[in-house]
């Protein structure tokens, strides 16, 4: 499995921005999307996660702003951000879960800042 992940970009507080990630690859059997984010020394967590089901779940910090969402025509699974706060500052991961085994993909930086 490949993720393309991309959207990243700098926005000012109170923006929004979407994040896309493209899965290829043996993308059959994915049990599950989720992004994750890193802020500067911290632990990476879970943002947002959507199963092959369509149920989805959402980091407390995050509810209310945060919509996950799939296209499987696209293969692709959209994490869009309103309301940004400088907290949410990271970079932004996507991650695929197949058959026991965790894919990533690269990290797009999403900066919110005045």
């Amino acid at each position: 499995v490949q993720l393309q992940a991309s959207g990243g970009g700098l926005v000012q507080p109170g923006g929004s921005l979407r994040l896309p990630c493209t899965a290829s690859g043996s993308i059959r059997s994915i049990g599950a999307m989720t992004w994750y984010r890193q802020a500067p020394g911290k632990q990476r967590e879970l943002v947002a996660r959507i199963t092959t089901g369509g149920s989805t779940n959402y980091a407390d910090s995050v509810k209310g702003r945060f919509t996950i969402s799939e296209d499987n025509a696209k293969n692709t699974v959209y994490l869009q951000m309103n309301n940004l706060k400088p907290e949410d500052t990271a970079v932004y991961y996507c991650n695929a879960m197949r058959r026991g085994f965790d894919y990533w993909g690269q990290g797009t930086l999403v900066t919110v800042s005045s």
